[in-house]
This record gives C-alpha cells, structure tokens and sequence, in this order.
C-alpha cells in the first residue's frame, strides 16, 4: 500500500488511518523554536462524516486509501438503499440512508452523480451542484402580497422541502443548489434525453 510522508501533506489528500478513510481539510505546518517541524491536520472521516484534529512530526507518513470517485448513474430506490450503476462497467452499488446524506434530497431516476468507494464499497454520493426539479407542492401565495424577499416552504418532487419565493407554484421547476439547499430560479421543465 502507497504511503505519503509529512512532505507530501496537503489540502485534499485521501489517507487511511487504522483501516478508515479520511479526507485531509486543512493542513498548517508549524516549526517550533526546538525540535522537529509539526503538521497540524483537520481530517473528515469519510464514513462518518466526523472531523478529528491530528498532528504529526516530521518524517512519519500515513497510509493511502484506497477511495475511488467514479459517475455513476442513479437508478431507483428499493426499499432503504438508493441504487447507482457505475457508467463504465455497469456495476451497481447501493447506498444506505446515512451514506446518502443529504444527496437523497436531490437526486431522481436518471441523474448522473459522483460516487466515492472505499475497498470497493460505496461510502458516499455526491449529486451535481445545481439541479432542476419539480414542485411536488407549494402554498398559494396570498393575493396582493407583492413584497419581495418573502419566502414560503415547498415540497420538491424528491420529497425534500426548501425555501423559495412567495409567487413560486406547485409545478415549477426550479433550480437548487444542492451545496447549501438554496433556490436559486424558476426554470423551464429540463430537456428529455432520448
């Protein structure tokens, strides 16, 4: 297995640390007046989703992991797993509730997404940025009510609730930034691919 030194640190690096993956967020190299360099890290679990803080000296180096991120097709849901087909090989991989994570929220039959495995499991999805979908429902908006910046809830066609604007209808569509769960426009119904 593939290590990385103290030298190699950064932004981003994908190790494994007692047989879990973790995700490098930040990295800061401090130099003490006595004794070796330190590297102060901040690594995500890329299972659990947790933040830990580590900090190593000089010269010791962290295993790689072994992630693989790869477009993925989502396919349907069956039961609690979300099924995904690998576009390359056609391998389909299912990801449980927790391991979708707010993804869920975004992604319909059809949609392309990015899917993170470890050791060939799949541990996490990651949709596109912005998406169009469908309001499912959305309160009228009460007549004469033109003040802008008023915002009411609705039901997307994936079952998620946002925030959009007061004249926002049931049967827009609308474009959410799937980062941060924010409307972003009314849009038109998106192209059908044939």
């Amino acid at each position: 297995m593939a290590t990385y030194g103290t030298s190699d640190f950064r932004k981003g690096l994908k190790i494994q640390i007692d047989g879990t993956p973790f995700l490098m967020v930040e990295m800061n190299f401090r130099k003490p007046g006595k004794g070796a360099a330190l590297y102060e890290c901040k690594m995500k679990n890329l299972i659990r989703g947790t933040i830990v803080d580590r900090t190593y000296r000089a010269g010791q180096s962290l295993e790689a992991a072994d992630v693989m991120e790869f477009t993925a097709q989502y396919l349907y849901k069956v039961a609690d797993a979300f099924v995904f087909m690998n576009n390359q090989d056609y391998e389909q991989y299912e990801l449980t509730p927790d391991q979708m994570g707010d993804a869920w929220k975004y992604v319909k039959e059809g949609m392309e997404c990015q899917v993170m495995t470890f050791d060939n499991n799949p541990i996490a999805v990651t949709p596109p940025n912005h998406v169009v979908l469908q309001v499912q429902y959305a309160e009228p908006a009460p007549k004469g009510n033109t003040a802008t910046g008023v915002s009411k809830p609705v039901t997307l066609e994936t079952g998620a609730e946002i925030l959009a604007p007061a004249f926002i209808n049931t049967g827009d569509w609308l474009r959410v930034d799937t980062r941060t769960g924010d409307y972003i426009e009314r849009t038109t119904a998106p192209e059908e691919k044939s």
